[in-house]
């Protein structure tokens, strides 16, 4: 079972189990309690703790393959109907799964089937939402998918299910099967354009600064037009199926021997970089350089807007040893080690310290998108993208080989307020990402005379954080990123300047 969570209180389940009202039983403790009752205590307590569970569901395929497959249950009991078969011969099935058939969602008791088992775990087992596998499958009325299918009607007109979280991995193996930011109001998205967005840019390719800024910003581009939010972009850089969030800075190629396909499963494009060595090394700067790409990578993804979505196991370390494909691994190559060494403790604390910095600043959970212009007569944007000279981007510098560009975040601008009327407000953000093989100084952009910068974290010098002002230019050390607040001075900080500028800070 892989477990994914994020920082606002999300835990999601992923089983290979193809049940559809049955928790399986191989994950609950043996005890004489049903298993059943064991599920919903664990819901209650996760409940209690400020926890939701999202139950990632499988209704795409079953586990009966193509026709050499077994019969298990809906192949004898009514085949034609469950499956899609093949229109030049109905012994063959079509997959748009990649494993072997495909449910057919034009069926009424299909539909039904599947309505009543959503309507089962959220009514008797009380989960919050879904992740539904290969969405894109649940959508093909005819060969196409269709975003205005049935499926999607029965689940928007339903009391129940219109009310619970619907995420959508936008994808399927079939013709025209990726649909990211396709999907009807409502539904939210594995955002895979931001994971290969972010990958891109770290691995060091050159005209990926552009797309990582849209991504950073929550993906209008997919999402605006049909009236969702930035919230609909759940954003990740690694998940279940791939790399690990390890092995995506230590392989450049997947090693899937051990699956006995010939490595030929899984796919080859992983848009990753192994730093200087292929798999585990004793090379203490490669290993440095790995650590700090992954602080990297898990930085840029808690600091974007949308849902930062954490597989489990990356807060640890845990590698697969180039694994991207381990469904049939149950063994150590798949489990999580909860035996720390150093260099796990010392990464857990860091991803702990993002989740820290994600809370307690609003303006990097923004519920609109930004507007990127002036607001309320402001004299800066919502949101701005700075050179490392401190001058605001051209289109023409988006157009050039960019590897180093920072994003300022106005914390006075959101524009938002809480369930309370109240308008949000909180420290501006300022974020450097320097993807350069070489140091380089940044210009901090100014502020107002009674306030300053702060460095909140330095992924180049992670034990470092909260020392006060900092030098200028920033010396932003090659592959790093580093995060700044706005902090106004109080009045003993003013009493150590000038008596002058002390005097005119005061009375501010």
């Amino acid at each position: 079972m892989g477990i994914w969570t994020r920082p606002s209180g999300l835990l999601g389940f992923r089983s290979a189990d193809r049940t559809a009202f049955v928790p399986p039983r191989r994950y609950a403790a043996r005890s004489a309690l049903p298993t059943v009752m064991q599920w919903k205590t664990m819901v209650r307590n996760l409940h209690r703790a400020g926890i939701e569970v999202i139950l990632d569901v499988v209704y795409n395929h079953t586990a009966e393959g193509n026709q050499l497959g077994p019969t298990l249950s809906m192949r004898g009991i009514d085949n034609a109907s469950y499956y899609r078969l093949s229109p030049e011969s109905a012994r063959y099935y079509m997959d748009f799964t990649g494993c072997g058939n495909t449910l057919n969602m034009r069926h009424p008791r299909v539909l039904q089937l599947i309505m009543d088992s959503l309507r089962y775990w959220v009514l008797e087992m009380h989960v919050d939402g879904f992740r539904f596998d290969l969405a894109s499958t649940l959508a093909r009325e005819l060969y196409e998918v269709d975003k205005l299918g049935a499926f999607f009607d029965i689940i928007h007109q339903d009391p129940i299910l219109s009310q619970v979280k619907l995420i959508a991995e936008p994808w399927d193996v079939g013709e025209g099967g990726y649909q990211v930011g396709n999907f009807p109001v409502l539904w939210t998205e594995w955002n895979g354009r931001y994971r290969d967005a972010v990958r891109r840019f770290w691995k060091g390719d050159g005209g990926s600064a552009s797309e990582l800024a849209t991504r950073l910003a929550g993906s209008s581009d997919l999402y605006e037009q049909s009236g969702r939010r930035p919230y609909a972009s759940i954003n990740f850089v690694t998940c279940h199926d791939g790399f690990t969030l390890e092995d995506l800075v230590s392989y450049d190629h997947k090693h899937n021997d051990a699956n006995g396909e010939g490595n030929r499963d899984g796919t080859d494009d992983n848009l990753s970089w192994n730093c200087g060595a292929e798999g585990p090394t004793g090379d203490r700067g490669v290993i440095e350089l790995r650590d700090r790409q992954r602080r990297n990578l898990l930085a840029t993804l808690v600091l974007s807007q949308g849902v930062p979505m954490l597989l489990g196991g990356d807060e640890l370390g845990r590698s697969q040893r180039g694994n991207n494909n381990p469904y049939c691994q149950d063994n150590e190559l798949s489990w999580l080690d909860w035996t720390l060494g150093p260099r796990q403790r010392d990464f857990l604390a860091f991803v702990r310290q993002l989740v820290r910095i994600w809370q307690e600043h609003p303006v990097l959970q923004r519920r609109r998108f930004f507007q990127g212009r002036s607001i309320r007569g402001s004299q800066v944007k919502d949101v701005s993208w700075l050179l490392p000279s401190g001058a605001e981007m051209s289109d023409h510098d988006w157009a050039a080989f960019v590897r180093c560009f920072g994003m300022r975040l106005a914390g006075d601008l959101i524009d938002e307020v809480d369930e309370r009327g109240r308008r949000i407000e909180g420290d501006t953000i300022l974020v450097l990402f320097n993807a350069h093989h070489e140091r380089i100084p940044f210009t901090l952009p100014s502020v107002l005379a009674n306030q300053r910068w702060e460095r909140l974290l330095d992924t180049a010098h992670p034990e470092r954080s909260d020392e006060g002002e900092v030098v200028a230019p920033y010396p932003l050390v090659a592959r790093s990123l580093a995060v700044f607040r706005t902090r106004r001075l109080t009045g003993a900080a003013k009493e150590g300047l000038s008596p002058a500028l002390g005097r005119v800070l005061m009375e501010r």
